[in-house]
């Protein structure tokens, strides 16, 4: 017999990191009709956080479509700004074990380089997984951003934060998203995280999306941009080869 819950703990998890995944969830599920679907919260508490059991389904393009779709619906719910993490949630969030600023700001620009690029950035530096040069182009494609220039005048969108494939569960109803670092960003970036390390019917996903939100043209010359919060996310906690992927990819929109 299948279990009805799934419970996660952890004696060591910083304060409040239940709280917030929590929080981001019954944010997420409060986009409105037509939205992605998000697990149930059942319970939480410090250190324990209790929720629906998501059973399995094999992927299909049907549900890859109608996800596509759906987290655009989302992404539409907005947020109060860039960087505002969950409503009734104060304070910062979390991105796997890493703290994530959840600071209010008006620009996509200002916010994206101040709070998902720079510090992480610094941080794969510290630790030698960033060097000098690297971190020079980082800091180049951050005063980019901060200037706007790459500003399109989009609101901030309700987005998951840290959509990667383990985050999207296929089951019998279709997808259903867990653990996300919700808040008020840009929806590029949800579609950035699931392109970097991929996803069943990837393509199908993209492209329901892009109809749903009408997006510009050239979007996705864009998707690079996006990857380097999780790259240098990824060279702080793993290798100095994120980092340098990460660089790469800035240098494209220098």
């Amino acid at each position: 017999m299948a279990h009805e819950t799934f419970t996660k703990e952890s004696a060591t998890a910083p304060e409040g990191y239940f709280q917030v995944e929590a929080a981001g969830l019954r944010w997420l599920a409060q986009a409105g009709p037509g939205s992605a679907r998000v697990v149930r919260v059942r319970s939480v508490e410090e250190g324990r956080i209790e929720l629906d059991n998501v059973p399995n389904a094999r992927p299909s393009k049907a549900a890859a479509e109608a996800f596509g779709h759906a987290l655009a619906r989302t992404h539409a719910a907005g947020a109060a700004a860039f960087g505002q993490g969950p409503d009734g949630w104060e304070g910062d969030g979390f991105i796997g074990v890493q703290t994530m600023s959840l600071r209010p700001e008006e620009t996509w620009g200002v916010f994206f380089a101040e709070q998902r690029v720079l510090p992480y950035a610094q941080a794969a530096h510290d630790l030698g997984n960033l060097n000098d040069a690297g971190m020079r182009t980082i800091e180049r494609i951050a005063a980019r951003l901060a200037d706007g220039v790459f500003d399109d005048g989009q609101p901030p969108a309700r987005i998951h934060g840290d959509l990667w494939a383990g985050n999207v569960l296929w089951s019998p109803k279709g997808v259903v998203l867990i653990d996300p670092a919700a808040h008020g960003g840009h929806g590029l970036t949800d579609l950035a995280m699931l392109s970097l390390f991929g996803a069943p019917h990837i393509d199908v996903i993209l492209d329901a999306y892009a109809e749903s939100a009408r997006l510009a043209d050239g979007w996705r010359g864009l998707i690079g941009l996006h990857q380097l919060h999780p790259l240098l996310v990824h060279a702080v906690t793993h290798s100095a080869a994120y980092g340098t992927q990460g660089v790469r990819l800035a240098e494209r929109f220098l």
